[in-house]
């Protein structure tokens, strides 16, 4: 699990008794930026949601396929983070997917910039060079 905000933490592919552990560890909100079926034996959104919900915790799925962001699923990703009420736990594979939609988000609000994005994965060891493509053909 890695540190992105106050608010964000980013995590690979969770599991029932990781998603009761964040419950333990504070988590408000789980976010699954991961489409069903990705990979074989992967848990289902259905199968997570179900044990965030009995965890007391929120539940947002916003599948992203690798290189195929869309502004939609940035805001979604915001909008999920923002109505939370405590700390996220966002994950899909690796984490690079749920932080490339949270900087992405950051950039068109202008809390961050493309440099700052492109500094941002080597501090965390994700590649985020997909999410800097992604706001060089989406200026605002």
């Amino acid at each position: 699990m890695k540190r992105i905000s106050d608010t964000l933490y980013v995590a690979p592919q969770l599991t029932a008794n990781d998603i009761r552990q964040a419950k333990a560890n504070g988590f408000a909100a789980i976010i699954n930026n991961r489409p069903d079926h990705e990979e074989f034996g992967q848990p289902t959104a259905a199968e997570n949601r179900a044990a965030a919900e009995s965890e007391g915790l929120s539940y947002s799925h916003i599948p992203v396929v690798p290189g195929q962001v869309s502004e939609g699923q940035v805001r979604a990703f915001q909008k999920a983070l923002s109505e939370a009420g405590g700390p996220v736990l966002a994950h899909c594979k690796t984490g690079t997917r749920a932080v490339t939609l949270y900087a992405i988000g950051e950039v068109l609000d202008g809390r961050m910039t493309k440099d700052e994005v492109a500094e941002l994965g080597p501090s965390l060891g994700l590649d985020l060079s997909g999410a800097v493509k992604w706001l060089d053909g989406h200026s605002h």
